[in-house]
């Protein structure tokens, strides 16, 4: 008897049927002597529509609403359903013994197989191959220490949950809003909070009023002093800036403390998905969508990095003893001097790095043993490579070490503050330079500055001051470094204490979900990408006001995040999380229909639509940017460049369907038929 082997993508399921000696011998499969492998398309089967529960619910009407079918369906991809029927052939087959689920190693893995399983009524016995590189001797080891697939049954569990909690909460609060507000609007459990924080950050912005401040600065010569209030109180009136001008002019003063501490900073964590997205995002302005890409490609087609969508950025000990053959493998290019200086003494991170308790599915993202070839790499794939082999590196080096003197100068009264440092070891900083955090670093500190030796008591004479005049600055608008941030730790905007401290650690998504999120706000024209900021705009502004208040907080989802995790473990039931969801949707619905507020879109155009004469809406599409009738009834389309012209853009044919379809119909307007005669004269001309 044979194994059959379902991998998630072609190109995996290729390189595992390399490995394994499996040949192409069928559409959509390989075949060896002992292995058979196949694979899906991303997912092949996904859950049903409405319209397969009842026919009626093809149409968009309120009353309809929820729906709440008992039990939920699934249903085959239309557009890959060949592979879905060459997956379904190979599982009938006689000599077929076993199925392994070669998925990816994760939530959404699972349900791709399991998914494809149960449509196809699988019964026989079947294990997990659960591995975190793509390197041949990763999957050789993954095979020969495969998992049972029952193992897994929470995980698919936790799975099931997701999807089916967006179905439920996206399909019904999306028709909800669309027929009440006879308007494209969406919302999803966490599409709809995530938007609210961008609209939340500019509403802060357009309500801020900025302050005047000062600031006061004394030379003395050798180095310079920042004048700094109680606990670093600000200067809000000039003329007592002014006034401490006049107090230290050409007065003298004295050192009175010296404090010198010598300091240390340990080296960064290594990166999990959201942090390497935030990193290529500040650095090179990437969106997140393009990071998971390109990462994609370094850990699939060139396996020089591990398992991409993890959470975590710590190793197990099992990972220690690879390490020295990891950094061999670096060891080109600008890494080459770098990995040989960790080598020349025995590799042994701490426990800052080593956490078997920090790593649940997948461990950090850290290169693999896989010898480098720079030159195979596009531009972008050095640039993200350069992050994570830094990365790596810096964590297996010590940390950075300087001593820190600080300086209080008294003149007059007033006290003026000086900083400087003198490194002591650069240790990780060798290699990644400045901390990002760092650079991040928000906190008003004194400037640093080179110091020479100086002594307590020691006069010094002001030789010049200034007063320099600044303005309280608002809050940044949200990049998607800062965007995934708020994702990530949302329980920090959630008010109550206690359920503050019981969703610490989860997020909104997850990361392998957060870069499609985002790029889903832009796509429904909810944000808008200006360089690398993100701004809402009014139709996103108008949606959460009108989505239900319990959407919009990351309180809601949040909690949902931390029942999936404990599905997942085996602490919660499926069935409890579902029920509780089913309610939920029945009130959010019921919120939505109950609410009074307006929607006004800000995107009409000046076309009429040639149908049911309505001024149509400016959209985006598949095709790029479309004119779209408001009135969903009619759901004429046509493209935007035609109301630049005022004309229809239809081929006389279509014109003439049109005209002989809806002739005959009363209740269209009667300028109908003169406007679509209208638009055939000038088509001719």
């Amino acid at each position: 008897m044979k194994s059959l082997i379902l991998a998630e993508k072609p190109s995996v399921g290729r390189e595992i049927g390399r490995v394994l000696k499996c040949f192409p011998k069928g559409k959509g499969y390989l075949e060896g002597s002992q292995y058979v492998v196949t694979w899906a398309l991303g997912h092949l089967v996904t859950l049903a529509e409405p319209d397969d529960y009842d026919k009626r619910l093809k149409e968009w009407r309120l009353e309809d609403l929820p729906m709440l079918p008992e039990k939920m369906k699934l249903k085959v991809i239309r557009q890959t359903s060949h592979q879905y029927q060459v997956v379904r052939n190979l599982m009938k087959r006689q000599d077929i013994g076993e199925l392994i689920i070669a998925t990816d190693a994760g939530r959404e893995g699972e349900l791709v197989a399991r998914w494809i399983m149960e449509l196809a009524h699988w019964k026989k016995p079947y294990k997990r191959l659960w591995i975190s590189s793509q390197t041949d001797e990763a999957i050789r080891q993954g095979f020969a220490s495969l998992k049972p697939g029952p193992s897994y049954n929470n995980l698919y569990d936790a799975a099931v949950c997701r999807a089916e909690a967006d179905w439920l909460i996206g399909l019904n609060v999306t028709r909800t809003l669309t027929c009440k507000f006879n308007a494209q609007l969406n919302a999803g459990r966490v599409q709809t909070p995530t938007l609210a924080m961008i609209v939340t950050r500019e509403q802060e912005i357009k309500n801020f009023k900025p302050v005047d401040y000062w600031t006061v600065r004394a030379d003395f010569g050798r180095y310079f002093g920042d004048w700094r209030g109680d606990n670093g109180a600000r200067i809000y009136n000039q003329a007592e800036a002014e006034g401490i001008m006049a107090r230290i002019k050409d007065q003298s003063g004295a050192i009175t403390q010296i404090k010198t501490e010598a300091k240390s900073e340990p080296p960064p964590l290594a990166y999990d998905l959201t942090e390497l997205q935030r990193d290529a995002n500040k650095r090179y302005g990437w969106p997140a969508q393009k990071t998971l890409s390109v990462l994609q490609d370094l850990y699939e087609r060139h396996k020089l990095v591990t398992y991409p969508r993890t959470d975590s950025r710590y190793i197990t000990g099992d990972i220690v003893p690879t390490l020295p053959t990891r950094l061999q493998g670096m060891a080109a290019g600008p890494y080459a001097a770098m990995a040989k200086s960790v080598l020349q003494k025995p590799v042994r991170p701490g426990k800052r790095f080593v956490d078997d308790s920090k790593v649940s599915d997948h461990h950090a993202i850290i290169p693999t043993e896989q010898k480098l070839e720079l030159a195979k790499l596009s531009e972008d794939e050095k640039r993200l490579y350069d992050l994570i082999a830094r990365r790596f590196l810096a964590v297996l080096h010590p940390p950075y070490r300087y001593d820190q003197t600080t300086l209080t100068t008294v003149v007059n009264g007033e006290h003026f503050y000086s900083r400087g440092r003198a490194v002591t070891d650069l240790g990780w900083r060798s290699v990644q330079g400045t901390s990002p955090d760092k650079e991040d670093s928000t906190k008003e500190e004194v400037p640093e500055q080179t110091l020479a030796q100086h002594s307590k008591g020691e006069k010094v004479q002001v030789r010049s001051g200034k007063t320099n005049k600044h303005k309280t600055q608002p809050p940044s608008r949200h990049t998607e470094a800062t965007l995934l941030t708020a994702m990530e730790n949302c329980g920090k905007l959630v008010e109550d204490e206690k359920l503050r401290e019981s969703i610490k650690g989860t997020g909104l998504g997850t990361p392998a979900t957060r870069a499609e999120i985002i790029e889903k706000l832009v796509h429904t024209s909810y944000i808008e990408r200006h360089g690398k900021e993100l701004w809402p705009t009014s139709k996103g502004m108008q949606l959460i006001t009108l989505a239900p208040p319990a959407l919009r907080s990351p309180e809601l989802t949040a909690q949902w995040e931390q029942r999936l995790a404990d599905i997942a473990k085996g602490k919660a039931k499926k069935s409890d999380f579902m029920a509780d969801i089913r309610k939920d949707t029945a009130e959010l619905v019921k919120s939505v229909r109950l609410d009074t507020t307006t929607y006004k879109p800000d995107n009409i155009s000046k076309t009429k639509c040639p149908l049911c004469g309505r001024f149509m809406l400016i959209v985006s599409g598949k095709r790029g940017r479309m004119l779209a009738c408001p009135d969903r009834s009619c759901g004429h389309r046509q493209p935007e460049k035609e109301d630049q012209f005022g004309r229809l853009g239809h081929s006389n044919r279509t014109t003439q369907r049109l005209v002989a379809q809806y002739s005959d119909n009363e209740q269209l307007s009667t300028n109908l038929g003169a406007l679509l005669k209208e638009a055939m004269a000038k088509k001719e001309k």
